[in-house]
């Protein structure tokens, strides 16, 4: 249900953005941020909802660049010595990345490549349905079920 609103918030984006690729990335946030919801309540008004989701997401990135601006470089150095993983947290980011291949590797082929050429390689979604001769629509659906898929498959493993 949520799919059907992915092109036209991602053009919306656009026009206040001005930039796709960066409309495009905050859409894929923002259906996260709505899979990853805790509450069991359902959404009354599921287009408004991600509306609201995706323009906090652009509202927050805002702040934290304006924010960015002002620090001084000795703060940014402190800072990534502190988010420096410990080696406990390294093996648990080790551990959930090889759960993220595994449910990548689950995808059929189309799906997976389309969210890898997205994700990792920075594609568009035209140069990915060119790439992989398929429809833009096809390439939008794609991402966003994989998006699903290894999201469900983190909690299930995650779950005790």
């Amino acid at each position: 249900m949520l799919e059907n609103y992915y092109r036209e918030l991602v053009c919306f984006l656009n026009a206040k953005l001005g930039n796709r690729q960066v409309a495009e990335d905050v859409v894929h946030d923002a259906y996260l941020r709505v899979l990853e919801r805790s509450s069991d309540t359902p959404i009354e008004q599921p287009r408004a909802f991600l509306y609201r989701t995706a323009l906090n997401l652009v509202i927050d990135d805002h702040r934290r660049n304006a924010l960015r601006q002002v620090e001084s470089l000795d703060v940014l150095d402190s800072e990534e010595r502190y988010f420096t993983p410990s080696p406990h947290n390294s093996l648990d980011h080790g551990q959930r990345l090889d759960m993220l291949q595994r449910a990548l590797a689950e995808l059929p082929r189309l799906c997976r490549e389309s969210f890898l050429l997205r994700k990792i390689d920075g594609l568009s979604h035209p140069e990915i349905a060119g790439q992989l001769g398929i429809s833009r629509a096809l390439v939008e659906k794609h991402i966003v079920n994989a998006m699903k898929h290894c999201r469900v498959r983190m909690r299930q493993w995650d779950a005790p």
